[in-house]
């Protein structure tokens, strides 16, 4: 398959792409639907995604496609930095797909979180660690589903060298972003206070996985990588800023290292051995703001 690549004036994120010959569909859309129903049947039958009271930690997933070929993980490069892999480095081959997923979190847990002011509720806690260890696990899955199809496939944040890198140019970032690839999948952009507004809102996990199975990619609909924001449209909001009980969030951005040092500090450590987790979010800036669990209207 080959692309065209037409930029969009000012921002290394807007390319679309326009296919300029089509792949045998035939073959490619039985395996993209099957790997689709594969995820959504996971994320509803498997035993990991369920709070020991039997509710699920996640709603029906979103699932995308991206090439492996696209430009815009070049683009990543200089947008993240030099040491974000592009998916051909981490596959090892010339071609493929990423394939990436948006699980949306319960409602319950989100009307947990929007009632708090400081620290995250125990609902959204438990998610942040075990929800993503389900996700691990769907990672997996997908690999072993793509593998037993015949197909090479590999989980990048499960990959043999995934670290988190603070740059002294963008800050907290890492060798693999979830966010990054789900919006060159077509599943949403980016906000104010950095998170990823979906059509089903802010409040979720991403996954990915890299095949060398070249499937169709999906249409990425916006325009702008800020697009789905409000404040970035010029719009009245900025709840998140009001919802940031250390003011990591302003009309400049998200401070990330502001964010890290009050999620890491001994609040947090007491709050993850009374939760009985290891990893913990905040999230007030996911819940109780218009972008929670749809693209807000404006």
């Amino acid at each position: 398959m080959t692309f065209l690549l037409l930029p969009f004036p000012h921002n290394l994120y807007n390319f679309r792409i326009i296919h300029t010959s089509q792949p045998d569909k035939r073959q490619t859309m039985d395996l993209k639907t099957e790997l689709h129903e594969e995820i959504e049947r996971l994320t509803r039958e498997h035993p990991a995604n369920r709070f020991s009271e039997g509710q699920a930690y996640f709603d029906t997933p979103l699932v995308g496609f991206a090439s492996a070929t696209d430009p815009l993980f070049d683009g990543y490069k200089d947008i993240i930095g030099p040491f974000h892999w592009a998916p051909t480095e981490i596959l090892g081959r010339d071609e493929g797909t990423v394939v990436s997923w948006i699980l949306p979190i319960t409602e319950r847990t989100r009307v947990s979180n929007r009632k708090q002011d400081r620290y995250p509720s125990l609902e959204w806690g438990r998610t942040r660690n075990f929800g993503e260890r389900f996700n691990d696990e769907l990672r997996k899955a997908v690999v072993r589903f793509l593998i037993s199809r015949g197909c090479h496939a590999v989980a990048p944040m499960l990959a043999d060298g995934w670290a988190r890198v603070d740059d002294p140019r963008i800050g907290l970032a890492s060798t693999w972003s979830e966010r990054h690839a789900a919006y060159a999948a077509g599943l949403g952009t980016f906000s104010l206070n950095d998170g990823l507004i979906t059509p089903r809102g802010i409040a979720h996990r991403c996954g990915s996985v890299i095949t060398d199975f070249v499937m169709e990619p999906s249409a990425r609909p916006y325009r702008d990588y800020r697009e789905n924001c409000l404040t970035c449209r010029g719009l009245e909001c900025g709840v998140c800023i009001q919802r940031c009980p250390v003011g990591a969030i302003s009309l400049d951005g998200h401070d990330k290292h502001l964010c890290q040092r009050y999620t890491s500090g001994p609040g947090f450590q007491a709050l993850k051995e009374e939760y009985g987790v290891s990893e913990l979010g905040c999230g007030l800036c996911q819940t109780d703001v218009p972008c929670e669990d749809a693209i807000p209207e404006g």
